[in-house]
């Protein structure tokens, strides 16, 4: 695996390396060892995958508090999502900025989205699957979430136009701390 740093400090794009053949290839997408030689939480408490039947779905920006903060590695298995994470911890050198990466079934990244980040996706495409590694229970007391097109972060969504989105999602009050 090849971890890709971006512009926020514990974000990381996650690329495979193949192992090709004439029957396809083989690449390792989790390996607790590079995670934690990396100083990256390894921890998996569950799996979710999210099925995404119109293109313009935008889910999103969650997140769980203390004590129940999460690591998310997110991964696009079917179609192309837009996967956002948003810089929620006021100590960070980047609090309230973003970053964004394509991920496809075809590139096969995951992104890696740490602790005091909140996290959301578009898909791109009709039929949009999203498979999640979560280092948390679900608790959903600590469950929280930001607007997605709250002006506290700007985040530039490819599909601004008619973006279909839950009511709770929604519904989020204007960010401040």
């Amino acid at each position: 695996m090849v971890f890709v740093e971006t512009k926020l400090e514990g974000v990381y794009i996650i690329e495979v390396e193949k192992r090709e053949d004439d029957r396809g290839f083989f690449a390792r997408t989790f390996c607790q060892h590079e995670f934690e030689a990396r100083g990256l939480n390894p921890r998996v408490a569950q799996c979710s995958t999210s099925f995404n039947k119109r293109k313009g779905t935008l889910r999103g920006l969650h997140y769980q508090v203390a004590p129940y903060g999460e690591v998310k590695v997110v991964r696009c298995t079917a179609g192309a999502i837009y996967d956002v994470a948003v810089d929620l911890r006021p100590d960070s050198l980047t609090y309230k900025q973003w970053v964004a990466a394509e991920l496809t079934e075809d590139n096969r990244r995951a992104l890696y989205i740490p602790v005091g980040c909140a996290h959301g996706f578009q898909t791109l495409v009709d039929d949009a699957e999203v498979y999640y590694q979560i280092s948390e229970f679900y608790h959903r007391e600590a469950a929280k979430g930001v607007r997605w097109d709250d002006p506290a972060f700007g985040v530039q969504w490819p599909l601004r136009k008619g973006p279909i989105v839950s009511e709770r999602d929604r519904s989020y009050a204007d960010y401040s701390l």
